[in-house]
């Protein structure tokens, strides 16, 4: 857990420095421990990512030729400490989320780091599960193929970065498909809730394409309402604001 990190007690009250998964445990049926959990699993995330400048701010070009205010690199998580955080934020998600699941596979090449740090862990809290990874070429040699790791059987759960034109998460189900294992869902960082060439979000188009739910660390309203409610962030909100505004999916409220 981060320092002075926040959590929500029963009532609803921000607190401080009491293990989100403790907490959630002692909530029991009263509410749904993922939606409360996965707030304060955002803000951690979220803190992480400007910490470490994997979350900045100004204009940059998506794929989709749009220019974003904001911009998220994962590849920032670039030494053992921020690392393992944001694993941490991956692992506490996975195991609120209430997704079931017997192995995990982490897609070439931003998954294959992620799902390595996310098993360990979710080992280190009492869920261990075998994982696997791909390489982008067949190996003609050795063990050969293009699986890394534990054979992949049952539920995988992948873990990726961000789906953005879901083409990653395509390739991971065929492949889990051919092996004989069924996705069980899709863990990302970061949901950017903006639409794709339709009407659907990036998200929405692999869960309604596979049938499969994705969880999200961290997503775009919980950026604006960081952003909305941080006296240091404030000056980012109107553009981020506007940007979902335009470009948008969701019934959530701004902020």
């Amino acid at each position: 857990m981060l320092p002075n990190e926040l959590y929500f007690d029963k009532g609803g009250i921000a607190r401080k420095g009491t293990s989100r998964i403790a907490t959630v445990r002692a909530l029991g049926n009263a509410v749904r421990s993922y939606d409360l959990t996965m707030t304060t699993a955002a803000q951690s995330l979220l803190r992480l990512a400007l910490a470490c400048q994997a979350l900045t701010f100004g204009l940059f070009r998506t794929k989709a030729g749009r220019l974003s205010p904001y911009f998220f690199n994962s590849a920032r998580f670039s030494d053992g400490a921020s690392f393992a955080a944001l694993c941490d934020c991956y692992a506490e998600a996975i195991l609120t989320s209430g997704l079931t699941f017997d192995a995990l596979f982490g897609p070439a090449y931003k998954g294959i780091p992620l799902v390595a740090g996310v098993a360990m862990q979710l080992a280190a809290k009492g869920c261990n599960r075998p994982f696997a990874f791909n390489r982008k070429e067949a190996k003609d040699h050795g063990e050969g193929g293009v699986l890394v790791g534990a054979p992949l059987t049952g539920r995988v759960l992948i873990v990726d970065d961000v789906i953005s034109a879901g083409t990653s998460i395509r390739e991971s189900v065929a492949l889990l498909t051919a092996v004989g294992a069924k996705p069980a869902g899709v863990v990302i960082a970061l949901d950017r809730q903006e639409r794709g060439e339709g009407p659907l979000s990036a998200v929405q188009e692999v869960q309604a394409h596979f049938g499969i739910p994705v969880v999200a660390v961290a997503t775009l309203a919980d950026l604006l309402a960081l952003l909305k409610d941080d006296p240091q962030l404030a000056s980012h909100w109107e553009a981020v604001a506007r940007y979902r505004e335009q470009y948008g999916v969701g019934g959530e409220e701004l902020g």
